[in-house]
């Protein structure tokens, strides 16, 4: 059985999209089997309308379905929806990895907030651009010491 990642993340622009499917191809690639919201949210979407309710309870069952959440805690200030990603999966017992890329180092741990940061089992912090490999290299070796 295939440790099932659920990846957590901003998922709003285009750049932010690209780079999820960047790091799940990558993590795919290594035998991962990922859950990208982006992915199944877009069940729930259409030209006409948003099903917000049905994108909510869909996030929510991939998290529960989950062996460990992958949480991208990039930005000045982490994606509302990531943080409220890990509050769920911590408060399900579900293990997260915090991932950070930003160069901005603010905060307790490499610029997340402390309850955030706290609430990841381990924490991964590739500094760089477009180092995507080097990135899915990191979380591998996290997620092989679980």
């Amino acid at each position: 059985m295939s440790t099932r990642l659920y990846l957590a993340g901003p998922l709003f622009t285009g750049a932010e999209r690209d780079w999820n499917e960047r790091l799940a191809g990558g993590l795919r690639k290594e035998g991962f089997e990922v859950i990208l919201p982006q992915e199944e949210a877009s069940k729930h979407i259409s030209s006409a309308s948003i099903d917000f309710a049905g994108i909510f309870a869909t996030c929510l069952e991939g998290i529960r379905s989950a062996n460990v959440v992958v949480a991208v805690l990039d930005g000045a200030d982490v994606d509302s929806g990531t943080a409220f990603e890990c509050g769920y999966a911590y408060s399900k017992g579900v293990p997260i990895i915090g991932v950070r890329t930003d160069l901005r180092l603010g905060g307790e741990e490499k610029g997340v907030n402390a309850m955030l940061s706290r609430c990841c089992q381990q924490f991964v912090y590739v500094p760089a651009f477009n180092r995507c490999g080097e990135l899915v290299d990191s979380i591998v070796s996290v997620l092989r010491e679980l």
